[in-house]
């Protein structure tokens, strides 16, 4: 079943390479979205796709690159909007 998730994740993750890591993860698994920074340090994930796919990249985004210290990963489950080609990088 395919699902939509809006993830927000904490800590040092800006400068690290996590959304590129995100991505590499999103790519892997089939996932469309993308992955931007926010104002406030934190990165914003949307990802749409099967929903086992979609909670296997949020157990990747908890743990994020070697470099990533993340603190916090809310996640809000949302109805697919089919609005995506691929998984990019913002």
């Amino acid at each position: 079943m395919k699902t939509r998730a809006v993830i927000v994740v904490q800590g040092l993750v800006q400068g690290v390479g996590y959304r590129y890591y995100v991505h590499r993860s999103a790519t892997t698994l089939g996932l469309k979205g993308f992955a931007e920074n926010l104002a406030n340090g934190d990165v914003k994930i949307v990802v749409e796709g099967e929903r086992g796919m979609v909670e296997e990249l949020i157990k990747t985004a908890r743990i994020g690159p070697r470099a990533a210290q993340v603190t916090s990963v809310r996640v809000t489950w949302e109805t697919p909007e089919d609005e995506f080609t691929g998984f990019s990088v913002q």
